[in-house]
């Protein structure tokens, strides 16, 4: 491809005007000024072109030179990928920090992937056999705990005549040959792909299986399923960031990608200190052994804040593709839509609603729609998902803003944060009755093979008695209490139970993190069991205080933090409190 040469002639911030690139065309990659800033095309008249660069442009003159590349914004996939730190272009920011110190300076770049390191790979097809994209080549065993699947890269299919032996290789080493019928292709440990074009599959399949999080609400109420979409909104200090660290850490998804899109520097630099310090529950590793991380915070260039979701999505694609599950968080994709709501202004632009371009929800659509399970590409039938969930940073916690109602109409999962149970310390803050699922009926079958038959029973009736709860507090505020007969008071104490003893669950206990499937079966079923037991108790005229009186209330308010490591001794627990509840209930019946 001829190179195209233009010249500066504006400069807007990161918006910058070039003449003289006829023929160039939108998403391309261009070399801006005497340092090659890296820009990316997003608006063509004739032969001017508006670049975005995702680096600061200050010190950039008229007349510079700007050299269009002929190829799209694309990252580079391959062995090397896990246990990373990327910027929002993927650009390997522990290799650049080596380099040029804390502060990334202009200009400056690096192979995202190590070019030198050796990886041990492991054939798993015979040279002579038919080949399509997607066939697994072979394996590299990237990370103790993670095995990667080197695949024949997208478009290319034809006879494999070479394929290289067991051994150590660099991702530069050719590893095998593909003859196809326009020529012969060579084969390495890695591909790029660009990053604004969703990666094919053979078609999405059901989402029928749910991404455990380990966090009771999410998962008793607002499940979200894997290869989903879910929205996370709330305002300021009610906890989207640290629900995301949650997801992050516990999720059972093989593949975690973690984007820090324009949030403050001090909440990436918690991730990037915790996460290597975690255990990962399946493994027993380091967490950072299946995580990647994008960081894009609030003090770099705002056009990379733009690009980085794209990023994201596409190597949690790479990573689908494969057969594996992989969970992205997005925090927050309203900082993201804030960058594109300042380079559509720098384009002069029409504004839409709050300032926002027209094609926000669009924009937002094409970034959720790229969740999914599917069935990747190849011979072998395999299953992978990408599961995305975004935090969404409301002004004020208005939720009827743009970038809130468009993301609602997208996603199926509406995890609602709200700001009066975040001042009462109540967390996870999620409003257990504005938010909701539109996996659970789908996910029903599952919950009740792992959880147990009568769990949508169980749920259902401890989602009724919050919402009766509701109904009686305002009722409380009015007449007080007292006025109330036994049977609505016990009501409230109940709620009071699954509120306090269930859904409220701390990040920062070792135990209580994280909840087992079987765990938050066996506890809110004896939450239920109590209630029971109190409806029937008063029924019979039992008086509330006596009842609320007894021991067991004590030990149903410490189940929470009882170790779930060992089952048997777990399981054995919880019969044991059923039998307490059981017996003091009939000592007080009794008497």
């Amino acid at each position: 491809m001829t190179t195209r040469i233009g010249n500066i002639q504006r400069i807007a911030g990161p918006l910058i005007e070039a003449d003289g690139l006829l023929g160039v065309t939108m998403f391309e990659v261009c070399q801006v000024g005497r340092e090659e800033l890296i820009g990316e095309v997003n608006r063509v008249v004739g032969d001017r072109a508006y670049i975005q660069v995702y680096e600061e442009t200050s010190g950039l003159k008229p007349g510079e030179p700007v050299v269009a590349t002929g190829t799209s914004l694309d990252v580079e996939l391959g062995p090397g990928l896990i246990g990373s730190i990327f910027d929002g272009i993927q650009r390997p920011l522990p290799i650049i920090k080596d380099q040029v110190g804390d502060f990334i300076t202009r200009g400056v770049t690096a192979p995202p992937l190590p070019e030198d390191k050796k990886w041990t790979f492991h054939p798993t097809i015979e040279q002579g056999a038919k080949v399509t994209a997607g066939d697994i080549l072979g394996t590299v065993q990237e990370t103790s705990v993670f095995l990667h699947r080197i695949l024949v890269p997208p478009g290319i299919e034809g006879t494999l005549t070479t394929i290289a032996a067991t051994g150590e290789y660099t991702i530069r080493d050719k590893i095998g040959q593909v003859n196809t019928t326009t020529g012969t292709r060579d084969l390495t440990m890695t591909q790029r792909w660009p990053v604004r074009i969703a990666r094919p599959h053979n078609g999405k399949i059901g989402t029928e299986v749910p991404l455990y999080t380990g966090q009771r609400v999410i998962d008793t109420f607002f499940p979200v399923a894997k290869g989903g979409t879910g929205a996370i909104p709330g305002g300021f200090g009610t906890g989207k960031t640290v629900t995301l660290h949650q997801l992050a850490k516990w999720a059972d998804a093989d593949v975690v990608v973690y984007v820090g899109c324009g949030e403050r520097g001090n909440e990436m630099t918690e991730v990037l200190e915790d996460f290597p310090k975690l255990k990962d529950p399946k493994s027993g590793k380091s967490l950072m052994e299946r995580t990647i991380l994008v960081a894009n915070t609030s003090n770099m260039p705002v056009a990379a804040r733009e690009a980085s979701i794209y990023t994201g999505i596409t190597l949690a694609e790479y990573f689908r593709d494969q057969g594996y599950d992989v969970a992205l968080m997005a925090d927050s994709t309203s900082r993201w839509a804030e960058a594109l709501r300042e380079i559509s202004g720098r384009l002069e632009e029409m504004p839409g609603e709050e300032g926002y371009p027209a094609y926000l929800g669009s924009r937002l659509a094409e970034f959720y729609e790229r969740a999914g399970r599917v069935q990747a590409l190849g011979q072998d039938s395999r299953l992978g998902s990408v599961t995305v969930t975004g935090a969404v940073s409301p002004a004020g916690g208005d939720f009827s803003e743009p970038v809130t109602q468009s993301t609602l109409r997208i996603t199926k999962v509406f995890w609602a944060l709200d700001k009066d149970m975040a001042s009462r310390r109540f967390f996870p803050a999620i409003n257990y009755l504005q938010s909701y699922s539109l996996y659970k009926d789908e996910l029903t079958e599952w919950y009740q093979q792992k959880m147990g038959s009568d769990w949508p029973e169980i749920t259902e009736e401890a989602l009724s008695i919050l919402q009766r709860d509701k109904e009686l507090r305002e009722i409380v505020q009015l007449v007080g209490p007292d006025a109330l007969p036994e049977r609505e008071r016990a009501i409230l104490e109940s709620a009071r139970m699954v509120k306090e003893d269930y859904l409220m669950q701390s990040a920062l206990h070792p135990i209580d993190t994280y909840c087992p499937e079987e765990k938050g079966y066996w506890m809110l079923k004896t939450i239920m069991h109590f209630w029971q037991r109190m409806r029937q108790a008063i029924d019979e005229g039992i008086t509330l205080r006596n009842i609320i009186a007894l021991p067991v209330v004590g030990k149903i308010a410490r189940m929470k933090v009882q170790p779930h490591d060992d089952r048997k001794a777990m399981v054995e627990y919880f019969k044991e409190l059923e039998t307490d509840i059981n017996n003091e209930f009939k000592s007080i019946e009794t008497n």
